[in-house]
């Protein structure tokens, strides 16, 4: 009977190495397509725009799923105050001697920073739209 058992351990460890060698494969690729829309600004939020039309339609159709909605768009909301804020908020910033600029040439000088980037921005709105 042990034999039985250990043979149902081996197809169960190669199934889930399957599945996890398949999903690491999955990933890969799907990254790969997220370096490679990068440059690609414009039509990344033609596509986020389509998508979106596609589920306020299918809401509107169904006639349901207005809680969801609501906290999608709260959520998206949250996202693009994040995306149109500084990283650093000059009023909490210590400017006792005031505003400095960049003193060595290796220093940069970022005037704005944004808290959120605008790829990490439209991707995580596309995937709440999915």
């Amino acid at each position: 009977m042990e034999s039985g058992g250990a043979t149902a351990d081996l197809s169960s460890n190669s199934r889930d190495s399957a599945s996890s060698r398949w999903s690491s494969a999955v990933s890969q690729r799907f990254q790969n397509l997220l370096d490679k829309s990068t440059p690609f600004v414009f039509q990344r939020w033609i596509a986020f725009a389509a998508v979106a039309i596609v589920y306020v339609i299918r809401v509107w159709l169904a006639e349901g799923f207005y809680i969801v909605s609501y906290a999608l768009g709260i959520y998206i909301l949250n996202l693009l105050i994040g995306f149109l804020s500084p990283q650093v908020d000059p009023e909490f910033q210590d400017h006792s001697d005031g505003p400095t600029l960049p003193t060595l040439s290796s220093d940069e000088f970022r005037p704005f920073v944004r808290r959120l980037p605008e790829f990490k921005f439209w991707c995580v709105a596309s995937r709440l739209v999915d």
